[in-house]
């Protein structure tokens, strides 16, 4: 599955547009590769996102073309959740 898609799907970014933006201006890594919004993603694979200045890593649980907003967080595990003082 695409990385852009599946921010999507999980919630953890609203719109499939905005984690394209995102992936595109080298904020999110995949196993500590920079990753594009076509990056593809396999279950067990660690993405780090930064938001402004929060960093959140989560590990992928699994793959799903779609979910329901109840499911959402069953697709990902939080594995670290950090403020940064510094903005990129």
């Amino acid at each position: 599955m695409r990385l852009d898609k599946f921010l999507k799907v999980s919630r953890l970014i609203k719109r499939r547009t905005l984690a394209k933006e995102v992936a595109d201006q080298g904020r999110i890594t995949v196993n500590d590769q920079e990753a594009k919004a076509s990056t593809k993603l396999k279950e067990n694979d660690v993405l780090t996102i930064k938001f402004g200045t929060k960093e959140v890593t989560v590990k992928i649980n699994a793959l799903q073309e779609t979910a329901k907003k109840e499911e959402a967080s069953s697709l990902y595990t939080i594995v670290k959740e950090e403020y940064t003082s510094e903005r990129k």
